[in-house]
């Protein structure tokens, strides 16, 4: 199966990859797409657009995707299966390859008590694993999850998270391999900021040859203060954040921190780029997408191939 996805291009020619995030609104604006959009064009090979991210109502993934896709970019549509069962799932992706977009990202989904409509009834049909599995058999078997035969067929980049920082440590290789069992063609990992036991995890990840089977981009997120790092470190599930990053950004003035952060970012990813079995970046600057082209620049990623 062959795509026109320019991620699967610049993948499959070894070049390191950049992806980044762009985050729909809480609003029917698309001017505030456009304008995140205009930041990211020329310096990311695609962008992700969340699927109700912490459970919060945003614009929806596809059509947010639709939009910065008329400003030159071309977008990973992420799916989560918190939402939406079996056959939602599948009309969605039909849907999205209809509209042109080549790249998917299968999630299961923050759970519903992080977001602002607890008394909200999940779906979770399916998880992300089995999501995997239907994206491929609808792409290369022509096959719905029923046995049903389509004509046309949605050609998908296949994509799914990993979090090597969660607990218990040895299950995330487990996870990993039943992804690519699957189907997965890239991997975007959660936010690296212990790059040691980053490191540990793709070391694993190349021991069992799993390097050889799908294209791991590691997950960057620039720090904009030191309350950001307390608040990922003690407050959000399956994030390492080591005292050393807090401490190196309690030491620089106010008014420099977040320039410190970005410096700590490009320096992540320098350093991803020397690993094992890293074949790209994926930067997360959350609502500072502006900050991408320096992000990318400083790391000397652009221009994209």
């Amino acid at each position: 199966m062959e795509t026109k996805s320019n991620l699967q291009r610049v993948l499959n020619l070894n070049n390191f990859a950049v992806t980044a995030e762009l985050g729909p609104p809480i609003s029917a604006d698309s001017e505030i797409i456009k304008k995140k959009a205009k930041f990211l064009k020329g310096y990311v090979d695609a962008f992700n657009v969340t699927d109700g991210q912490t459970a919060v109502v945003r614009m929806s993934s596809w059509a947010t995707c639709l939009i910065a896709m008329e400003e030159g970019l071309e977008p990973i549509v992420q799916m989560t299966t918190r939402d939406r069962n079996r056959i939602a799932l599948q009309m969605d992706i039909l849907g999205a390859a209809a509209l042109g977009i080549k790249n998917i990202l299968c999630l299961t989904g923050d759970h519903i008590s992080f977001g602002n409509h607890p008394e909200a009834k999940g779906v979770w049909d399916l998880d992300s694993v089995q999501l995997i599995r239907i994206v491929k058999k609808m792409r290369n078997d022509k096959e719905f999850e029923n046995g049903d035969k389509m004509d046309n067929a949605p050609s998908m980049f296949i994509g799914a998270a990993a979090n090597p920082f969660a607990d218990p440590f040895e299950m995330r290789i487990i996870r990993l391999e039943k992804k690519i069992n699957e189907g997965v063609d890239f991997i975007q990992t959660q936010c690296i900021f212990n790059i040691d036991k980053f490191r540990e995890w793709m070391k694993k990840v190349c021991d069992m040859g799993l390097n050889e089977k799908v294209k791991i981009l590691g997950g960057v997120t620039p720090l904009k203060s030191v309350g950001a790092a307390k608040y990922i470190k003690n407050k959000v599930p399956g994030m390492d954040v080591p005292d050393s990053i807090i401490d190196r950004l309690s030491k620089v003035p106010k008014e420099k921190v977040s320039e410190e952060g970005i410096k700590i970012a490009v320096e992540t990813i320098e350093r991803l780029k020397e690993i094992e079995g890293v074949s790209g970046t994926h930067i997360m600057a959350i609502e500072w997408e502006e900050k991408v082209p320096e992000i990318v620049k400083s790391a000397g990623l652009y221009p994209r191939p």
